[in-house]
């Protein structure tokens, strides 16, 4: 078999074993099985990058059935590096949940990790498929199982968040399978590469505009673009951490690729002129960081602070979209990259202190870096690739986003982001003073108050070094981005 050949298993092997792992008795097989599976996908995915960014992109055709008549499943530089992502974090967190799932969803784990790669083969599935209809069927794989994951939070708040979600996000689904119905009406096709031939001449068609303002609003939901983001933050703060940590480390991203996939590659650059999209993305981009940024310093316990700052950060991918050039589209990629190590890590750090004191109210967090240092040191090295400070992942996001918006004459694009990071700077403050700087409740357990294992802070402390290492060495995000950006430009095969 040649190496493209066993891309279709990074996501058949968890889809493969989702059932199996349901089956399985107690707490160790279906972690280990769940652990293995993921494994396995990032393995392919690291193997298959250096081949999609060298070679262009990558195609194979499901029963030798040549596209546009068969499904493929197309890999270029793009969907390559998010595919690496969405498997390596999901590596990551299991050693790390292994403790947070023990503590919040004792019972029934092997129904809880089958979900779970349900969840990530949807995802990836999402990413690499060439055929629209498909990327609906993988959404509602993922859809359906992050609902369900949702629902296994501690409190009955985590239903209600999880029914809110699942509101939204159908919708969000619909609004993408009435526009991709619009596109086979007009085009007859599905496959993407086809449908990128086939609809340049059909652009004044009412039809395909019409289409195109449907799967806006529907990816605008899916990717928790403001003001669509309303189910985000409940169900941020109300799932399991280990959830929590995936769904803000991937599941925004995929939506924000399936958006950059359909705009400039399947409508194209001129299309997207064409209509108002400019202007849209950059006014729902600066309203939803200054919105976002406002509404994360006003909260009074971390993990709604940080779903809304992961509103804001989707803010800036959208002011980097609005340039509609390369170095915008590139600042975006390398953001999506950036954003998931920076707030993996951060919510890692939160359900670190929600394992230990069973809260995370900013009233109970006074004193906890005396008790708690190394975490409490991670989420200070984290909010610091958050806010942008140089050295760091978020610099090299930023400072891509200024450049670009430099580069495009767009003044007021600079102005936000800088605006941006100082409000950032507010909210991460306000907990690094609580946690440093306040004593301990005079109600706080003690005996509780102490730091988490190795299992918890190893896994942590990769994707802080993983921070630090991609804000000094660019070759494999911002190059890569590049690339990427230069693929959905049309400039590149």
């Amino acid at each position: 078999m040649t190496l493209i050949e066993w891309m279709p298993f990074s996501v058949l092997i968890p889809l493969i074993a989702a059932p199996v792992c349901a089956l399985l008795p107690g707490r160790v097989l279906p972690w280990t099985l769940t652990f293995v599976s993921v494994l396995a996908s990032a393995v392919i995915c690291a193997l298959v990058l250096p081949m999609a960014v060298g070679e262009g992109p990558l195609s194979y055709a499901f029963g030798n059935w040549p596209p546009p008549v068969g499904i493929e499943y197309r890999v270029d530089a793009v969907n390559a590096l998010l595919a690496l992502l969405i498997s390596a974090i999901a590596t990551i967190i299991l050693p790390w949940a292994r403790v947070s799932v023990n503590d919040e969803v004792p019972d029934r784990q092997g129904p809880f990790y089958a979900l779970f790669l349900l969840a990530m083969s949807g995802l990836m599935g999402i990413t690499l498929t060439g055929d629209v209809f498909n990327v609906f069927v993988f959404l509602e794989i993922s859809s359906l199982s992050t609902y369900a994951l949702i629902a296994h939070g501690k409190n009955r708040a985590a239903l209600l968040a999880s029914f809110r979600y699942l509101i939204m996000g159908t919708l969000g689904a619909t609004f993408y399978l009435i526009g991709v119905g619009f596109l086979y009406i007009q085009t007859g096709t599905l496959n993407m590469v086809d449908l990128a031939e086939r609809l340049p001449a059909l652009a004044d068609d009412r039809a395909i505009r019409t289409a195109f303002g449907f799967i806006i609003v529907g990816m605008g939901l899916k990717l928790a673009l403001f003001p669509l983001h309303r189910w985000l933050p409940g169900a941020y703060s109300n799932a399991p951490s280990m959830v929590t940590v995936f769904l803000a480390a991937t599941a925004t991203k995929v939506a924000v690729y399936v958006l950059l996939r359909l705009v400039f590659s399947v409508f194209g650059v001129e299309f997207a002129l064409a209509m108002p999209f400019e202007e849209i993305f950059f006014t729902l981009g600066a309203v939803g960081i200054f919105f976002a940024s406002l509404s994360a310093i006003k909260q009074t316990s971390l993990k709604r602070m940080l779903a809304y700052s992961s509103v804001s950060q989707i803010g800036y991918i959208a002011l980097a979209i609005s340039l509609i050039s390369t170095a915008g589209l590139s600042a975006g990629l390398v953001h999506i990259f950036n954003h998931a190590l920076m707030k993996g890590a951060l919510f890692m750090c939160v359900g670190a202190i929600v394992y230990r004191i069973g809260s995370d109210r900013f009233a109970d967090l006074g004193g906890l870096a005396k008790q708690m240092p190394l975490t409490m040191l991670a989420f200070v090295l984290a909010g610091l690739s958050m806010i942008g400070v140089p050295l760091t992942a978020g610099f090299i996001s930023k400072w891509a986003l200024i450049s670009a918006a430099i580069e495009a004459g767009n003044g007021y694009a600079v102005g936000i982001v800088l605006i941006g990071s100082l409000m950032a700077v507010i909210y991460i403050w306000r907990v690094v003073e609580i946690a440093y700087l306040q004593p301990a409740p005079d109600n706080a357990d003690m005996s509780r108050r102490r730091e988490v294992g190795l299992s918890m802070l190893i896994p942590l402390w990769i994707l802080i070094a993983a921070n630090f290492y991609f804000g000094i060495d660019t070759r494999l995000t911002l190059d890569i981005a590049t690339r990427g950006a230069e693929v959905l430009m049309g400039m590149t095969p």
